[in-house]
């Protein structure tokens, strides 16, 4: 009897652990493949801010249940900022916060939406990121988007979403760092 109990209470416990929903997303962007943008070495100072009005990365919204807001595990900024500072690194220019040149990155949006359906779902991101970078003569403004859609069977699983996100990134702060006006902008 102690065995037939032990039996069925113990994949209750996992099924328990299985049904809590995780409540933070992990992203970790890569710095892309960056080119060399400077033949001799540009100072820049840098600065990275958020600036999108809310603080959830992801909704998941299922028919007939409560939308459910999905938070980072570390601030987007920081992220951004380290991938930056090494991107720009990589692309021959110099950090400096005394710099004349300077590179303010604001990231505006960078969210996913889930939706569950019948037979699966699918999940829709948006990143846009705005650069403004000033020189001693003149300031330049660019706005870059990427958006993306996945779709699977059953249940999303955190780790695809991630990744899909971290690609998301990944793929426009390389647009960016390698963008070729910009960079002929701050080498003015």
């Amino acid at each position: 009897m102690k065995k037939l109990l032990l039996t069925l209470t113990f994949p209750l416990l996992f099924v328990g652990c299985a049904s809590q929903n995780p409540t933070h997303m992990a992203f970790s962007p890569q710095v892309p493949d960056i080119s060399q943008q400077t033949t001799r070495p540009v100072q820049i100072s840098l600065d990275t801010i958020d600036t999108r009005n809310v603080e959830y990365v992801a909704r998941f919204m299922e028919e007939g249940t409560k939308t459910r807001l999905v938070g980072p595990s570390e601030p987007p900024k920081l992220l951004l900022d380290e991938v930056f500072r090494n991107g720009f690194t990589q692309a021959g220019y110099q950090i400096d916060p005394s710099a004349t040149n300077s590179v303010q990155v604001q990231l505006e949006e960078l969210q996913m939406d889930v939706t569950k359906k019948t037979f699966g779902y699918e999940a829709k991101h948006s990143v846009l990121i705005a650069v403004q970078a000033r020189n001693s003569n003149q300031e330049l403004v660019k706005r870059y988007k990427a958006k993306g859609t996945l779709k699977g069977p059953l249940t999303p699983d955190f780790a695809t979403l991630e990744l899909d996100m971290n690609k998301l990134l990944g793929q426009l702060t390389g647009e960016i760092l390698n963008d070729p006006e910009l960079n002929q902008f701050l080498q003015q």
